[in-house]
């Protein structure tokens, strides 16, 4: 190939240049440049007059504010309720008038007043049911184990002597059989005994011997097994969880059955009749005692089961009426529908209100109907109203700064925006405020101090304005305030949506304690309806700001922890085609990012902001892949081919401009966007600098002079720590990769070198790192080399076979 002469390169252009080269004529050059001197005249202009736009928004923020909240104070009666008239003042002609407000009184208190209709609770007769049930069963288990009763015939034996020999204490029964046998024995007249029941259980034993000797053993036996039964029996109904009387047990066949019967009638006879909830304990007392007493039932108990039952209903009944929602609805809106409406009747020239007379409800109906009641705009109310909120306004810009919120101008509108929702939700009387998405939002976008001092503005201006609840206001308060605390924490939308749970959950909580504290009065169903009504209104505005925050992200240029995770996604479209069409610098862009995060997680930047930044900062080189050694693998250079160090610097600072060309057809927000120019500055792209002062010393007959400025890149420098860090992960990646035995202190040298070569060339003068600080970022750098180049074992080599 015929090497190239100085002479022969064709010098690059600037635009400006290339575009009058080609314009037709001399006059069209001027109108470019006239052009060209509007617009930065404009711009000047605009840059002027910057520092009075926080001045016209406060301003907007102050009048927007004070048109929503005292939308009351417009077209205001001076001849109002309460107010004394002026004069006398009669009908201009006749009318009939509907009292809306009256009508709509009265039919509220007629469905108010409707009572509610009751049904039977099915849940709850089946649980007494199922209750009772096992009762019964408990009693016939223990009646089994204890016997039959009577267990002989009462011709052998009495009633009550069974009972009393069954049921008598250990030592009475070894009595009655020891004086049975003494006295069989001697066969004299039997001595009566202190007790009554002994004597008598003697005396018919002593009966049956002599009627029928041979029994009286047999008898004896069967009595003394019959106690041990009975004694098993009542340790059984002892130990059931009901307690179940022994009285059970002391009842006959015949006698059960027909308790039984009477159980079960009267349970189904009394909730079929239904019991009513809160019905206070002796009501149900007295309704169980008249139902027993009753003639039917009263003779087919047993007298001695009358105590037993009364005591098993009074326990196991329980209130088994239920309002039925909808048939009561239905009779309160007939009852509603049955109030005909309220009628004002007024003839011409027939008197409303008399002079020095208080203007009452229809007075004032009939007044404003004829356009008698002077509506007005009460501008003196609305200046107070718009000092009040600007004092406000100024508290809250006080408070902003001292916690360093530094807001740009489209922040403060939307701040401003976010906060006149708020308040235009409250004005149509909607309770459930939507502080909780403004806490979320403001969070997530900006930072916790911001949403609490933006929530602390909102709670004072509404109850000096608009009637408002304290309950609600302070529920979403709270709400807000948590949401805004953790939602800039969170990573994934998942995370927030488990955030707004805990939101309305908060929410709920708040509002029963203060509704306790206020109300100085139990918590009722009502109270608890409110509550989980307040707390799904929390989770409800957490869903609306989660679904509106990617609009708001995207409107305002914002970005969030998690648009910077999504962006900083391998599988985006615009990083699928770095890694595809340019795997040499989605290899480098991985690296860089790498020892970026590391150093931005060590000073406590932003490092998700430093993430996403990082693997887009290169994303230009896509205009020329093969223009960069790291996508060359090991082929030609194209460089080497060119052979003019212009035209090469030329493709590698153009991969800048062609970067911020994709980024802004992507929509990647300008924070991400500020990483491709800045991560390059306007540093010197040496090698090209140099090679084309070698070709001007070496051969320049023409007498071109090597200009500095066209081998730099157009800047801006770093702005910020974050594109500051980058710029120096950039600058060492290759350097580190080059290394490969090299120790701790060699590398540290060279990381050093190359930050001091960046510091010294004034890169880094904007960027807010100090000279400390790039000593740590670079330990920090090293420290992440060694982690990708730790040393590996040595295997031996499989030995042939």
């Amino acid at each position: 190939m015929k090497k190239l002469r100085l002479f022969d390169f064709p010098k690059p252009k600037r635009q400006k240049e290339l575009f009058c080269q080609t314009s037709a004529s001399q006059k069209t050059k001027k109108l470019a440049d006239g052009g060209f001197s509007v617009i930065k005249s404009g711009l000047k202009l605009w840059r002027g007059l910057e520092k009075y736009h926080s001045i016209a928004i406060f301003c907007l923020t102050a009048i927007a504010l004070t048109t929503v909240l005292g939308h009351r104070f417009y077209n205001q009666p001076r001849l109002a309720i309460g107010t004394i008239a002026p004069q006398t003042i009669t009908a201009p002609y006749s009318i009939s008038v509907e009292d809306i407000e009256t009508t709509k009184a009265e039919r509220k208190a007629a469905r108010t007043v409707a009572s509610p209709i009751l049904k039977i609770n099915e849940v709850v007769n089946q649980q007494v049911e199922a209750q009772l049930q096992q009762i019964l069963v408990a009693s016939n288990e223990s009646r089994r184990i204890a016997g039959s009763f009577p267990f002989v015939e009462t011709s052998t034996l009495s009633i009550s002597a069974q009972r009393y020999l069954r049921n008598c204490p250990e030592w009475e029964w070894k009595l009655v059989v020891e004086t049975f046998k003494a006295q069989l024995a001697s066969k004299n007249k039997p001595s009566t005994p202190a007790n009554n029941s002994t004597a008598e259980a003697i005396i018919e034993l002593q009966a049956l011997s002599w009627r029928s000797p041979e029994n009286v053993t047999k008898l004896i036996n069967k009595i003394t097994q019959i106690r041990q039964q009975y004694a098993q029996a009542k340790t059984k109904l002892a130990l059931n969880p009901r307690n179940i009387d022994k009285l059970v047990l002391e009842l006959s066949e015949e006698e059960w059955k027909k308790t039984q019967t009477t159980i079960n009638s009267s349970k189904d006879r009394i909730l079929t009749q239904g019991i009513a909830p809160g019905l206070p304990p002796d009501i149900i007392k007295t309704a169980v005692d008249t139902h027993l007493k009753s003639p039917d039932v009263n003779s087919a108990l047993p007298k001695t089961a009358q105590s037993w039952v009364k005591a098993l209903l009074i326990n196991l009944l329980q209130p088994n009426l239920i309002e039925d929602v909808a048939k009561t609805k239905y009779q309160a809106e007939q009852a509603a529908s049955s109030v005909n409406p309220i009628t004002l009747e007024v003839q011409q020239g027939e008197t409303i209100v008399k002079a020095g007379q208080e203007i009452d409800h229809a007075a004032f109906l009939l007044l404003d109907r004829f356009d008698l009641s002077r509506r007005e705009i009460r501008w003196y109310s609305l200046l107070q109203l718009g000092t009040f909120v600007t004092g406000c306004l100024g508290v809250f810009v006080l408070i902003k700064r001292q916690l360093g919120c530094t807001l740009k101008q489209r922040d403060r509108i939307l701040v401003m925006l976010l906060t006149l929702s708020t308040i235009l939700i409250t004005t149509l009387r909607f309770n459930y405020t939507s502080l909780p998405a403004i806490g979320l939002l403001l969070g997530s976008f900006y930072a916790p101090s911001l949403g609490f001092t933006v929530i602390a503005l909102v709670i004072v201006l509404l109850p000096a304005s608009l009637g408002i609840n304290i309950e609600y206001l302070l529920a979403g308060a709270v709400g807000g305030l948590l949401a805004s605390n953790y939602a800039g924490k969170m990573r994934s939308r998942e995370e927030l949506a488990l955030l707004g749970v805990a939101v309305g959950s908060v929410e709920a909580i708040t509002f029963l304690l203060v509704d306790l504290i206020i109300n100085h009065t139990n918590i009722g169903w009502y109270d608890w309806q409110q509550a989980g009504l307040v707390g799904l209104s929390g989770v409800a505005w957490s869903i609306i700001a989660i679904g509106l925050s990617p609009y708001l992200e995207y409107l305002f240029d914002l970005v969030t922890p998690i648009r910077l995770a999504e962006l900083a996604n391998p599988n985006r479209p615009l990083l699928k085609r770095l890694a595809t069409n340019a795997p040499g610098t989605f290899q480098h862009t991985l690296f860089v990012s790498t020892l970026a995060e590391a150093a931005a997680k060590e000073l406590c930047l932003n490092v998700e902001l430093v993430r996403a930044g990082t693997f887009y900062h290169d994303i230009g080189k896509l205009h020329d892949p093969q223009g960069f050694i790291e996508n060359q693998r090991g082929g030609p250079n194209k460089h080497d081919e060119i052979n003019n160090p212009w035209l090469s610097a030329e493709i590698i600072i153009k991969h800048v401009s062609e970067g911020l060309i994709m980024a802004r057809k992507y929509h990647l927000p300008k924070a991400v966007r500020a990483f491709i120019p800045e991560h390059q500055g306007t540093i010197l792209v040496a090698y090209f600098h140099h090679q084309a002062q070698q070709l001007a010393e070496v051969d320049n007959p023409s007498g071109i002079v090597v200009d500095e400025r066209e081998f730099r890149y157009d800047g801006p420098i770093p702005q910020s720590p974050e594109t500051g860090i980058v710029m120096l992960a950039d600058a060492c990646e290759a350097a580190l990769r080059s290394l490969k035995e090299a120790t701790y202190e060699e590398a540290l040298a060279m990381v050093n070198k190359i930050l001091r070569s960046r510091w010294q060339d004034n890169q880094m003068i904007n960027s807010g790192l100090t000279r400390a600080q790039m000593s740590r970022i670079a330990e920090i750098f090293v420290e992440v080399w060694l982690q990708f180049h730790h040393k590996r074992i040595a295997y031996p080599k499989a030995a042939n076979s």
